[in-house]
């Protein structure tokens, strides 16, 4: 399966909730959104027979997203029929951690071989005023318990000038003694609300940061669809990155496509959804309707992010979500 600028889709980011625990200020108000009636959610059934169809396309590695994933109930047991699918040859998802840890035994037995933890700082107090709430130890039993159980940890901290930048060295200290990635994201502007025009930290000043502070990054090679930058520092044993999520630098390559909880296709995290699947599964569409209906819009992707800002109406980019577009 192929867009019309001659990339694989093979990646599919699932959300199967926009609902979150956490109130993350660069994710969305204090008061949060306002969430989708229960109903107008995709079903995990209908959820199965996408991810079954997709699988017959080329699609070959699943992340569940959300909001956040484990807030809604019996994901583990879905998890599980997913992995059953034909064709799907890598499952794994992205977690604040906060409701996690007890899950970790589950994901092992499934063959969960990595997992992407959102952690932007490991200071207690930044994480409650980051978050708008007190959970840092709870996300932390999360972290050890993936690590005890052999599942590959990559933390996501987004960087955010005034907020959490005298985090960077803490965080990429863990890399000196543990197996982990630590990848730093630029900020967005998916926040539900305002964004600065500007962006104090891209990714090469996080960079020039990071080696000021550690020492040569030396880079490891990339694969077509990464979107980190990854480096390893001498005497750690595990890696850095960095991704330009801002900045956009990896979309030439770029596999994944997104289904949004209530059933949205995008094919770039910043257009504005490209086709309701929802519609045509409760409309009574075969899988061969949706199948036509995939390749027609994977044959209009934007060929990269800023176009599919362009593209959308007076660029209401920070008025959307991260939590309601699939992390």
């Amino acid at each position: 399966m192929f867009d019309n600028h001659g990339r694989p889709l093979e990646y599919l980011r699932l959300a199967v909730t926009d609902r979150c625990n956490l109130r993350c200020f660069y994710c969305m108000p204090e008061e949060g959104i306002q969430y989708l009636p229960k109903q107008e959610l995709l079903t995990y059934e209908e959820m199965e027979r996408l991810v079954a169809i997709m699988a017959g396309l080329g699609v070959r590695k699943v992340r569940l997203t959300g909001g956040e994933p484990f807030v809604r109930r019996d994901l583990v047991p879905f998890m599980s029929r997913l992995s059953a699918i034909s064709g799907i040859e890598e499952l794994t998802l992205t977690t604040n951690g906060v409701l996690t840890a007890p899950h970790v035994p589950e994901l092992a037995r499934m063959g969960v071989k990595a997992v992407n933890l959102s952690l932007d700082t490991l200071d207690r107090a930044r994480f409650a005023s980051i978050t708008r709430r007190d959970e840092l130890p709870r996300v932390l039993d999360t972290f050890y318990a993936l690590l005890a159980a052999g599942i590959r940890v990559k933390i996501n901290a987004v960087v955010m000038d005034g907020q959490n930048t005298q985090d960077l060295l803490p965080l990429a200290e863990l890399t000196r003694d543990l197996p982990v990635d630590v990848r730093f994201i630029e900020e967005m502007p998916f926040n539900g609300g305002s964004h600065a025009a500007t962006l104090p930290w891209n990714h090469t000043r996080i960079r020039e940061h990071l080696e000021l502070n550690l020492g040569t990054l030396t880079p490891v090679a990339t694969r077509p669809g990464d979107t980190a930058s990854h480096y390893t520092v001498a005497g750690h044993q595990g890696r850095l990155g960095i991704i330009a999520a801002y900045s956009r630098t990896f979309c030439g390559t770029c596999n994944r496509i997104r289904l949004t909880a209530e059933g949205g296709l995008k094919t770039c995290l910043y257009d504005q959804g490209v086709l309701d699947i929802r519609a045509l599964l409760r409309g009574g569409a075969s899988d061969a309707d949706i199948v036509a209906a995939l390749t027609s819009a994977f044959r209009h992707r934007a060929a990269n992010g800023f176009e599919a800002e362009r593209q959308r109406p007076l660029h209401q980019l920070s008025f959307e979500s991260m939590s309601t577009i699939g992390g």
